[in-house]
């Protein structure tokens, strides 16, 4: 019902329902309020929902967002939108620019050690 009227462009009563059904442990009302809400790796998903359904100037917008957050795939997307004349180049290098400054924001010594110590085998993810 949420995702009904969220394509209508009822966006209120749309996060009403989604609310209702997290509160309920519903995992797609969870995800769609992600989405919403700014995460990168969600908006992400979502620019792809709008490209599959042929909504482009959708998509680009929330590959915008996506970037300006750090997603890397989404500033791929982006370079290849901007190719095929789908962005300006006044939009990519700002997405560009935006993009490089969440990702040096989560630079730190800590990470940067991290990153070499499990390059190195040194440390492993369960």
């Amino acid at each position: 019902m949420g995702a009904r009227h969220y394509l209508e462009g009822d966006y209120g009563t749309a996060f009403e329902y989604l609310t209702k059904a997290a509160e309920l442990d519903n995992a797609e009302a969870h995800y769609q309020l992600g989405c919403h809400g700014g995460h990168a790796k969600a908006r992400f998903q979502l620019a792809c929902y709008e490209w599959i359904n042929g909504r482009f100037d959708r998509e680009v917008k929330h590959l915008i967002i996506a970037a300006r957050l750090g997603c890397d795939y989404s500033i791929e997307n982006l370079r290849t939108s901007y190719v095929d004349g789908l962005v300006s180049k006044e939009e990519f290098a700002t997405a560009l620019r935006a993009h490089q400054a969440a990702v040096d924001a989560t630079k730190s010594p800590l990470r940067e050690a991290a990153a070499k110590a499990e390059a190195a085998g040194e440390i492993r993810w369960m």
